[in-house]
């Protein structure tokens, strides 16, 4: 068995130590910057998408979600604080969502027959109804499979809302709601998109309990 690595035996000069301490700080700190503008830009918008989706889900709706990479997970973990639970205090019955990148027979089946950038709208189509919400994470903004189901959401009565960043690209003009980021740097947004899910469905919790929609069990 290879012997373990010992941190303390890391042969690492005082120079080369304290530059990656200053790019460590630098970059906590530049992502504290980020979330601190998206506060003061998008805290109206934050109300907005709570109220909407809280409003979705009382009318008989879910939640769809889906991004690319680290945005698919982003999209996988804003469905799971809607099906499970989001703080252990509040042990509350689950909420429908979807992420649409958790089949991967019926994403490689669509890449196969039709093409990648044709699933995301495809499931869309196929498992949306009117009144439901697509949440379309995409850190730039241009990602086409994302854009295509948020047009697609709009066509079919779906309400589209997105967690972009940059400029907002071309998946702005289809959101109805959206954050987005001011930064090109991918990290940075995708740590401010995971502080705004869990903004939003905190508020969603708490919408949903003040209504009697949801229950403490």
């Amino acid at each position: 068995m290879a012997d373990r690595l010992d941190p303390t035996e890391m042969s690492t000069t005082d120079k080369q130590k304290n530059a990656l301490d200053s790019k460590a700080r630098s970059m906590l700190q530049e992502s504290i910057e980020v979330k601190r503008r998206v506060m003061e830009d998008h805290s109206d918008t934050l109300v907005e998408m709570a109220v909407l989706i809280a409003r979705s889900i009382e009318q008989g709706g879910k939640v769809l979600s889906c991004g690319n990479g680290g945005s698919a997970a982003d999209a996988q973990h804003l469905a799971a604080e809607l099906l499970v639970r989001l703080r252990p205090d509040v042990n509350r019955q689950g909420l429908p969502a979807i992420a649409l990148a958790m089949d991967s027979s019926s994403m490689t089946a669509t890449g196969n027959d039709y093409s990648f950038e044709a699933h995301y709208e495809r499931m869309t189509r196929a498992l949306g109804k009117p009144g439901d919400v697509l949440v379309g994470i995409t850190t730039s903004g241009r990602s086409s499979n994302v854009i295509r189901a948020l047009h697609a959401a709009r066509e079919t009565g779906i309400v589209p809302i997105g967690l972009l960043g940059g400029d907002g690209g071309d998946a702005l003009a289809e959101c109805d709601l959206a954050i987005v980021v001011p930064s090109t740097v991918t990290g940075r947004i995708q740590e401010s998109h995971t502080a705004v899910i869990h903004v939003v469905m905190e508020l969603v919790e708490d919408l949903l309990l003040e209504s009697g929609y949801l229950r403490i069990v």
